[in-house]
């Protein structure tokens, strides 16, 4: 099975949670007089909705390069990562800001209700239906390589972060009772921020790449170590490395004695684009300048 298509099933597995998760979330939330399942509900409809983002941005990102994208349109898997870290950012103020209305209510004074046990189970539930999507999705995600399906087996967490804080607050108020309805939009303030921090690193990542960062010093120098290691060849300067989606580009300027033969200069070169595909993936794209020695 193509990468593309594993991605497909992975993702479409996920979504079937999904909407499942939602329309139970919902019902429950409604039937179960809760805010925070009804808010727990509107995640699982952010999650749904990056399925979707996921499925369309991957069929995109699969094209092979051509006249207008030498480089592929790997960046578009990209893309994808900065759309959910995104819509997590959203989910995350969302439950932040409903929290503290709540919260703020009470401290005036305000009536919090108790939530019913319905609203319980459907929180349990998603908890144990989304850690085993995360754990799903985010081994599967390693293993293709992608870094929008590990993404959005994070989104998979933060629902299960965000049902426990539910569930918390839920299962607190009913075995304490209406004194303690406060543990739900505290327990909704914390899991936001956790949220938060998870959204950020995938904002930093996919912006890093949509920017052209370098890639980390330790990689780098791995790759002036491989260069190295070929005979005849020096002074590795010029690095230029880059993210393409789950490619890499790396750049190079290298020296050589200048009295080589040109074919030996250019098996030497070869070689090492072979060992630098060997380590970073055979998709990788490897560009060498080869200068004379002086």
């Amino acid at each position: 099975m193509s990468r593309e298509k594993e991605i497909y099933k992975v993702t479409l597995v996920g979504s079937a949670g999904n909407l499942a998760l939602l329309v139970f979330k919902f019902v429950a939330g409604v039937l179960g007089h809760s805010a925070a399942m009804v808010a727990d509900a509107v995640h699982s409809l952010s999650d749904f909705f990056t399925d979707l983002v996921v499925l369309l941005f991957v069929r995109v990102s699969a094209r092979p390069q051509d006249e207008s994208h030498d480089y592929g349109h790997g960046k578009f898997e990209t893309l994808a990562t900065l759309f959910i870290g995104l819509a997590l950012v959203g989910a995350a103020i969302g439950i932040i800001v409903n929290g503290a209305v709540k919260f703020a209510g009470w401290l005036d004074g305000e009536t919090l209700p108790i939530p019913g046990k319905l609203a319980l189970w459907a929180a349990l539930a998603s908890i144990l239906v989304k850690e085993i999507l995360y754990r799903y999705t985010v081994i599967r995600g390693r293993a293709l390589d992608s870094p929008a399906v590990v993404a959005n087996a994070w989104h998979h967490r933060s629902d299960a972060l965000s049902s426990i804080g539910a569930a918390i607050g839920i299962g607190g108020a009913i075995l304490l009772g209406e004194r303690w309805a406060v543990l739900d939009p505290l327990a909704s303030i914390v899991v936001g921020g956790m949220l938060m921090k998870v959204a950020w690193d995938l904002l930093k990542g996919s912006l890093g790449e949509l920017t052209d960062q370098s890639l980390s010093a330790d990689e780098e120098q791995e790759i002036i170590d491989i260069i190295t290691a070929s005979p005849d060849v020096t002074e590795p300067h010029n690095l230029r490395t880059r993210r393409i989606g789950n490619r890499i580009a790396i750049e190079s300027h290298i020296r050589m004695d200048g009295s080589l033969p040109l074919e030996t200069a250019h098996e030497q070169a070869s070689a090492i684009e072979r060992r630098l595909k060997e380590r970073f993936g055979p998709e990788t794209l490897v560009t060498l300048h080869m200068e004379p020695r002086k």
